[in-house]
This record gives structure tokens, sequence and C-alpha cells, in this order.
């Protein structure tokens, strides 16, 4: 490949990234996934993995292209290896090799073990000239979710949490209203719309008595989920009020009501245990909410895999301590008044 070409390959492959992320909150379990067609350096056909159990980005780019005919001199530019099995809708590698397309280009190939390679293997043996590893840095960031789910039979876990310019997350009566501006709540809201789940520890569904719905931003409500050991949580507090999914996480009882779930896991080991099930639940990914416990928890047991965190400049000079932990630094950015450090976790990186 020319130089020339490889960041040819680059630009339509960004492209084809910023179209799949437009299917973030709306295609879980399912991977984020963008593709485009190109016919002598044009593009005729754009698609994306909308919703979950919806055709796929490749079915739906080609599907735009408007003379089929051209399919057979154009390259398929596609974020993730083209599955080859039968699940939801047929393999997007048949429906690429039926339409004798001339190349396909990837970023990522598919780590789930039902494709794993083989889509790659079914388009190269129809003779369809096969390119990957474009921008595969950029994919596997895109789908850190879903590699984390499949990889790694665990939840991607974000934790996020404000606190003050000292390093306080609430004060001594855990009141933690509000640390951080109307602009990053709104940041917050649009998070839950993006990831699968939300969780809480007890004294913060006890203290703050969140709703964990969302009210500053358009999409669907994430399940909410509450650590609950011993059900000591008065059942009239908004999580418990039956208007969106819920699972209450405990050591006592399993109960399903309306809308709420109480499962029960052991004690030993909780919160791996925790996201063993949530796996089983087909949960991809969690933002956890606070406490301060709670995180510490999740960062102190290594549980983490990237954390959010809201620097308010206002003070509080004693009160409840901001969880430590170290991270390595990826992002920083100014809103209105706050500021936003976003960390992975160096040791899943």
């Amino acid at each position: 490949m020319t130089k020339h070409d490889h960041h040819t390959d680059e630009l339509f492959m960004q492209r084809a990234m910023e179209l799949a992320q437009l299917g973030i909150g709306h295609v879980s379990p399912n991977p984020l996934v963008g593709s485009i067609v190109v016919h002598e350096g044009k593009i005729i056909g754009e698609g994306w993995h909308q919703k979950y159990g919806g055709p796929h980005a490749e079915v739906n780019a080609v599907s735009a292209v408007a003379d089929k005919s051209l399919l057979r001199e154009s390259t398929v530019y596609v974020t993730l290896e083209p599955c080859s099995h039968f699940g939801k809708t047929p393999p997007c590698c048949d429906m690429l090799i039926q339409h004798k397309v001339k190349k396909v280009v990837v970023a990522n190939v598919d780590s789930n073990p039902v494709v794993n390679g083989e889509g790659l293997h079914k388009l190269r043996d129809a003779g369809v000239e096969v390119i990957t590893g474009v921008l595969e840095k950029k994919g596997r960031e895109l789908n850190k979710r879903f590699f984390t789910f499949v990889e790694k039979q665990k939840p991607y876990i974000i934790l996020k949490w404000a606190e003050t310019a000292d390093g306080f997350v609430a004060r001594k009566n855990y009141d933690s209203k509000w640390i951080s501006d109307e602009f990053s709540r709104q940041f917050v809201h649009k998070w839950r719309t993006e990831e699968d789940a939300v969780l809480v520890g007890m004294r913060t569904a006890q203290y703050d008595n969140p709703q964990l719905n969302v009210r500053d931003w358009t999409g669907r409500n994430p399940v909410r989920i509450v650590v609950d050991r011993f059900l000591k949580l008065n059942k009239k507090i908004n999580l418990f009020d039956g208007s969106q999914k819920t699972w209450c996480y405990n050591v006592l009882k399993h109960q399903q009501l309306k809308n709420i779930s109480f499962i029960r896991i052991d004690e030993e080991n909780f919160l791996p245990n925790l996201l063993k099930d949530l796996y089983r639940r087909q949960i991809q990914s969690v933002i956890v909410e606070g406490g301060a416990q709670t995180l510490q928890a999740f960062i102190d047991q290594q549980l983490w895999d990237e954390a959010r965190i809201f620097i308010s400049p206002q003070t509080f000079e004693t009160g409840i301590k901001a969880p430590a932990f170290s991270g390595v630094l990826d992002n920083q950015y100014k809103i209105k008044r706050d500021w936003l450090n976003v960390y992975r976790n160096p040791i899943h990186s």
C-alpha cells in the first residue's frame, strides 16, 4: 500500500467512526459500527448500526448506494470486522460477497469468539481484498465498552464524581448539592443516555435520594442499580418508585416486583460477583455515581476502567473526602466554572 493510499484509508475510516458514534446508547450489547462505500474516491453510501436488533452498518451503507452495479468496483470501509454468523440479522460478510465488492477495509478484528477473524477469512476466500488495522487504536477506543465486555467478561466501569477545590465530595452531613454547576450536571445526564446502567451505594440513595434518570438531555434511561447489602433503605425513596428498571443488590434475598429486582449475591467478593451478574444480564457499561465509600471500593479492588472527575472552584474546608486513586490523565476540559478531568486505569489499558 502506498503512503497516499494509507492516508486516504484513514480519512475514510475516520468518517466511518463518526457515523458509528451515532449509535451510542442504542445498540448495546452490540458494538458501535459505522460503514461507508467508496467508488473512485467518492462516498456513494453511508450507514451505521442504529438500533440493537436492526440492520448492521454494512447493510445500511450498501442499501444507501443508488447504483448497486458500482459495488463491484467499490471499497467498503467498516470500523469492525463484518460478522460471519447468524444473530439478530444475517451475516454481513455474506452480503458483501454476494454484491462482489472489490475491497473491504477494517479498523478492528471482532474479538467476539463467534466472529474473531472468521468474517475476514470468508471475504478473502471469496476473492475480496481485505485490509485491517486502519485507525486500530481509535477503533479500540470507540468500542472500549464492547471490547471490555467480550474480552474481560465484565462491564466497562466509569467512575464519576464532583469534588471541591479542596478535595471534598460532600459536607459532614453527606449533603453534596450542588458542587458542580448546571452545565456539568447536564453532561452527566447526557452520559446516562450513553451507558447501560448507573450505580450508587446505600448512603447516596439515602441522603441524596437521586432519581438517576435522564432529565436534562434526550435519550433512554439507564438501568438503576443500588447497592444495599442488608436492605436498610426506606422503600419510599425515588429509586423504588417503579418508574424505571431498578436492581437492588444485597446479601439477603431475591425478589421480583414491578420494575424492581432484589438480587442476592454472596457477601464474599461482593463487587466482583456483582459485575459477573451484570455481565450475565448483558450490561455492557456502568457509571458509578457515588458515594465516596462505593467509589473507593471500586478503586481499591481495581474494578474501574475510566474516571470522570469534576473539580469545582468552591471549597468546603471540612467534610467527606474525595476518593483516593491513581490514574493516567487522558483529557482535561473547562466547562464554564468547573474542570473535568478524565482518567484511565493504566492496569486495564
